[in-house]
């Protein structure tokens, strides 16, 4: 087995009748011949039965057609008042150490019920609560199920929340307003696609709002492409899927590889089952996205075999076919996980990286 981190190149020799050219499939042969990749791609994670169950009419669905069958599966919730949420987030946002877990300011020690909402003049004076997926986008009504939606709603700081405002996610490249220490930042966009200002979240958080926002595209799809016609239409594409414009979803795809899903997650992700009755697939299945949006929409979802495409173990082939393109690459099971031109994958600290 290769060492971790390591990407194998095999040397493919020359064959006049091919002209140099050698198909994935042979050079796959070859590898598997060495043993020099004994690791199979996609090993299936280790699931409890409920989560498979809840999820179990989405097998067999990929792309499209699995964003709605998850849709079906967890839009239908317990619709929590705005006044609850207060309560709730006891459950779903405390640090280890009993205080308000802020996802936007890194020097808050707010404590719960005595230092949220009222008045605030500076970062670290009360904390509120953070629509990460600005209400503006679809018109601000509190009619609608999405407006007190644990999944997106967080407790944040107040004047940086303020701060932020309705502005969409994205990348500064450079810097107008930021929070304390640059946690959170305010500037231009360095996103090709979109040139206008942005907030830009802790990287360590990038992950938890990418899978936000993927959660919102499925159990809103219905909904989604009039939301585009608001505010919303700089990062939604007016449609149920993919629903993004591609600028805003490579870099969502992008977070959410960069920023994988963390014990914090994981946990709050069982509070807000515990208080709405539903859950976020992209995080109960780590790499989700990848079968909806990525690499992997041909690829079956499976909610009781789950296979990872962070697992998946690339092979770099520096094949040139005869017209001097470059070959794509597959995996052991025979998908195509590289597209033409792009680099090779492999995994590096658990994680799949491309070079």
């Amino acid at each position: 087995m290769a060492a971790k981190g390591r990407r194998f190149s095999p040397k493919l020799h020359d064959s006049s009748k091919m002209d140099n050219y050698i198909t994935p499939a042979t050079a796959l042969g070859r590898l598997l011949r060495r043993a020099l990749c004994a690791v199979a791609l996609c090993l299936p994670c280790s699931l409890w039965a409920q989560q498979a169950t809840y999820y179990a009419s989405a097998t067999g669905e990929k792309g499209a057609a699995l964003k709605t069958a998850l849709a079906h599966i967890v839009s239908d919730h317990t619709v929590r008042s705005y006044a609850n949420l207060w309560v709730d987030f006891r459950e779903t946002d405390c640090r280890p150490d009993g205080k308000v877990w802020d996802m936007y300011s890194c020097i808050t020690n707010f404590t719960f019920g005595d230092d949220q909402a009222g008045n605030f003049k500076a970062e670290g004076d009360k904390y509120n609560r953070e629509h990460s997926f600005p209400k503006s986008w679809w018109g601000g009504s509190s009619g609608i199920p999405a407006y007190t939606d644990l999944f997106h709603l967080y407790p944040t700081d107040g004047y940086v929340n303020g701060m932020r405002g309705n502005l969409p996610f994205g990348e500064v490249k450079s810097v107008t307003k930021q929070s304390a220490k640059g946690f959170s930042k305010v500037g231009p966009s360095a996103i090709a696609g979109y040139g206008g200002t942005v907030f830009e979240p802790a990287d360590e958080y990038k992950g938890d709002f990418a899978r936000t926002y993927f959660y919102m595209a499925t159990a809103y799809e219905s909904s989604f492409a009039g939301w585009a016609e608001s505010e919303g239409g700089i990062m939604l594409a007016g449609n149920a899927w993919p629903g993004f414009k591609a600028w805003a979803l490579d870099m969502l795809l992008q977070w959410a590889e960069d920023d994988p899903v963390s014990d914090k997650e994981r946990d709050r992700n069982e509070a807000v089952y515990g208080i709405q009755h539903n859950r976020n697939p992209y995080i109960d299945y780590p790499g989700l996205e990848q079968y909806v949006w990525g690499e992997c929409q041909n690829v079956p979802f499976d909610a009781a075999e789950y296979k990872d495409p962070a697992t998946i173990v690339g092979i770099d082939v520096p094949v040139v076919g005869p017209s001097g393109a470059d070959a794509p690459v597959y995996d052991l099971q025979g998908r195509r996980i590289r597209r033409q031109h792009h680099a090779g994958i492999r995994i590096e600290n658990g994680k799949k990286v491309t070079d």
